[in-house]
C-alpha cells in the first residue's frame, strides 16, 4: 500500500470544484451509473434500509453512486443500523437506570462493568463515520463540495476567471 494521502474520487473532486486545480485523471475507470436508485441488498433491513434510501437517493442525485458502490454503501448502512439498535437499547436501559444511565452493569459476580452495548455502539459509530467519509458524507466533506447551486445566478464579467 502506498504511503501518503488517499486519493479522492474524481467525481467528488469535480463536485468540490477541484480545489487543488490538479490535472484530473483521464483513464480512470468509469463504473456504470444506475438509471434509478438501486434497491438495497437483502441483508440491509430495518434502520439500515431506511438509511439506504435516504443516503442512496442523495448520492445518486449527485452522481456519486454507481453499481459498484453498492457494497460499500451497504456496509455503511449496516453499521448505521447496528449503531442505531445499540444506541436505542442503551437509551431504554438509561430510562430504567437513572443513576448510571445504563453505562455500567452488574456482572454475574456482582461487580460493576462497562455495558457491552457502549462498546458495540462506539465500534459501529466509528465504522459508520469511516464509511461515510468514503462517500463525502461527513460535515467536513460537505463543506468542500460545490454542486454549483449557489443561489446567486448573477454573473459578473470576472466570474469565469475566478471559477478557473
Amino acid at each position: 500500500m502506498k504511503a501518503g494521502q488517499r486519493p479522492m474520487p474524481t467525481q467528488l473532486k469535480l463536485l468540490r470544484g477541484n480545489p487543488g486545480k490538479q490535472r484530473l485523471p483521464s483513464h480512470e475507470p468509469q463504473p456504470e451509473q444506475a438509471i434509478d436508485v438501486p434497491d438495497p441488498p437483502s441483508f440491509v433491513t430495518g434502520f439500515a434500509a431506511d438509511e439506504w434510501w435516504t443516503v442512496a437517493t442523495e448520492l445518486h442525485r449527485l452522481g456519486l453512486l454507481t453499481k459498484v458502490d453498492c457494497a460499500p454503501l451497504a456496509a455503511y448502512c449496516y453499521a448505521y443500523g447496528q449503531w442505531r439498535m445499540a444506541a436505542e437499547a442503551l437509551a431504554r436501559m438509561a430510562a430504567n437506570d437513572p443513576l448510571m444511565n445504563g453505562q455500567i452493569i452488574k456482572t454475574k459476580y456482582g461487580d460493576a462493568a462497562v455495558n457491552p452495548l457502549v462498546n458495540i455502539a462506539r465500534k459501529h459509530a466509528g465504522d459508520m463515520v469511516r464509511f461515510a467519509a468514503e462517500f463525502g458524507l461527513t460535515p467536513a466533506a460537505r463543506t468542500r463540495i460545490n454542486t454549483g447551486n449557489s443561489g446567486d445566478n448573477s454573473q459578473s464579467k470576472f466570474a469565469g476567471l475566478i471559477a478557473g
